[in-house]
């Protein structure tokens, strides 16, 4: 029988960590219920991120939201000053 290992990383913050794997634990029982899983755990492990969090989706649809908003109000001071 053929079996395929899938392997997930995340990182999440150290004081989130216990509530993720909890949830975690939750979603692969009733995953069990389902199908056939074969071994397996979660794993966890400290360490420094030395980089930025990376923006999410709404965080990016926010910002071109900003700048759309940004954008228009300088186009409507240069025409109004071209009218006046």
């Amino acid at each position: 029988m053929l079996y395929k290992k899938i392997n997930i990383e995340l990182l999440v913050l150290a004081d989130e960590a216990e509530p993720v794997v909890a949830e975690l634990n939750a979603a692969l029982d009733q995953l069990e219920e389902k199908y056939a899983l074969f071994g397996g755990e979660i794993e966890t492990l400290a360490l420094d991120h030395p980089g930025t969090r990376k923006r999410s989706a709404l965080a990016h649809t926010i910002a071109a939201g900003e700048l759309a908003l940004r954008t228009t109000r300088e186009s409507l001071t240069v025409a109004l000053r071209a009218v006046i």
